[in-house]
């Protein structure tokens, strides 16, 4: 079992290949380009004025329809799934990819082609380490219309199954797997795009498929054809064409029984090479398709962020000696019992501040907020962070005794957990801009834990009133 590569890696030298879309039918050249650390993949379109650069990230996919499409800085580029299946596959992480016009050409309509010339070109393994987004709980996407589910679980590597159920007599329930990331060369690369009959016939009408010529494709066939229909599939590409016993067109053979469910597993980590990081985990997908593939994708961003959000709390000692006691903020703070929510400040800087709030159920608001679910009011919480950032903007003047601050804004209020009894909220309050002419802006965060209770942006005055 070949370990998944650590450092980084990209390509020795430049490799051009040229083709057809297979939507546009138009010929285009693409030149693959090392890239440096930390760059992932990226297109740029050389054929439009200022060679703008298209970003592989599932936030630029503008359409699945028949393919992946992403889109940024007025450029497109199309039918992106089998170029990045072959990246990922060889464990590649950094490259630029120079196009000439809107879409990656078809070739054979697998990653074959792109995979073999990428290992003739070779590779060069980086200083960095390589970036994983290690999948640490289950991630769930599900479309009931469609009957697609993806899962992806936790495992120290990158294993796919996938499943494919078309209620066709001809193709029926279909499985195809690989256990590490190094059997996609062998097992998966190779597996070419397929559609059935009717879609084929569909495609030609609202003119698609203008590269198509039937040998980059299984045309799969559920339906009795006739020999008119057949004849004008002659016709349109130039190829005598009959059934085969397997229920496809007979201009090409299968490569493996399971082909089409083989290709719907390339479809999908070519896909997920949008996440724009290489993945470890164990995903399942039953029926998938480019927009369930994005859609999943997207998911696992929103996971990255919510986990990048997680790293970033800081954690506190509640019991370490305070910057200001309770005693020490009401020589700072005019507020007093039952009004004053804070209890500690355990950090101050000149553009940040902590506090602590000890809630307990012996206040007197619990008697009416709520009698038998006692909450801590979230209009009480702000209060407190506003008091947490009051001690900051008073940091500034030599005698805050003698100054007031009053609330001139609140933005972007959320609540976003229920406080009670027993909790203690830490609030931690940072200048969003310098102070001026003492006018503050914050941002504000209330937590419990790891759990974030509340939030807002905050703007206050200092005036003197002594």
């Amino acid at each position: 079992m070949e370990e998944m590569n650590t450092k980084q890696r990209t390509i020795k030298s430049e490799l051009t290949i040229s083709g057809v879309g297979l939507h546009t039918g138009k010929s285009v050249t693409l030149t693959i380009k090392p890239a440096p650390e930390n760059h992932w993949f990226k297109f740029r379109r050389v054929d439009l004025e200022g060679q703008p650069v298209v970003s592989v990230d599932a936030d630029n996919v503008t359409d699945t329809s028949r393919g992946t499409t992403i889109s940024e800085n007025g450029a497109s580029v199309s039918t992106i799934e089998h170029l990045m299946a072959a990246l990922i596959g060889l464990q590649i992480d950094n490259v630029l990819i120079d196009l000439d016009g809107p879409e990656v050409p078809i070739l054979d309509g697998s990653s074959t082609i792109f995979l073999q010339k990428l290992k003739e070109i070779g590779f060069v393994d980086q200083d960095a380490d390589r970036d994983f987004y290690e999948i640490k709980e289950n991630i769930h996407y599900v479309d009931g219309d469609r009957k697609v589910e993806i899962v992806g679980m936790p495992l120290d590597g990158y294993r796919l199954t996938c499943m494919i159920d078309f209620n066709s007599p001809v193709l029926g329930s279909q499985h195809a797997s690989i256990s590490q990331i190094d059997e996609f060369e062998k097992e998966i690369s190779s597996s070419r795009t397929f559609c059935f009959l009717h879609e084929l016939e569909a495609l030609v009408n609202n003119n698609l498929i203008k590269g198509g010529d039937l040998s980059n494709a299984i045309v799969i066939v559920d339906k009795e054809v006739s020999t008119e229909e057949l004849d004008k599939l002659q016709d349109l590409f130039n190829k005598k064409v009959t059934v085969a016993d397997e229920g496809i067109l007979d201009n090409i053979q299968l490569r493996y029984q399971n082909e089409p469910a083989r290709h719907k597993l390339l479809d999908m980590i070519g896909d997920l090479a949008l996440v724009g990081r290489p993945l470890k985990g164990h995903i399942m997908a039953a029926r998938p398709g480019h927009a369930a593939n994005v859609s999943f994708a997207k998911r696992i961003k929103n996971q990255i962020k919510r986990d990048k959000a997680k790293k970033k709390i800081n954690t506190y000692d509640i019991h370490a000696a305070p910057v200001y006691d309770t005693v020490q903020i009401m020589n700072i703070l005019p507020h007093r019992q039952p009004f004053l929510m804070i209890d500690k400040i355990l950090e101050l800087s000149e553009t940040h501040v902590v506090g602590l709030k000890n809630v307990t159920v012996n206040e007197d608001l619990f008697m009416g907020h709520f009698p038998g679910t006692p909450i801590f009011p979230g209009v009480l919480r702000i209060e407190g962070m506003a008091q947490t950032g009051g001690i900051l903007v008073l940091n500034t003047v030599p005698d805050p005794e003698n100054w007031l601050t009053l609330f001139l804004k609140i933005e972007s209020a959320r609540f976003k957990n229920q406080v009670v009894p027993g909790d203690t909220i830490i609030y931690s309050c940072e200048l969003m801009e310098p102070i001026r002419r003492g006018i503050a802006r914050m941002k504000g965060v209330g937590m419990v834990g790891e759990k974030i209770v509340c939030e807002a942006e905050l703007m206050a005055q200092i005036i003197k009133v002594k």
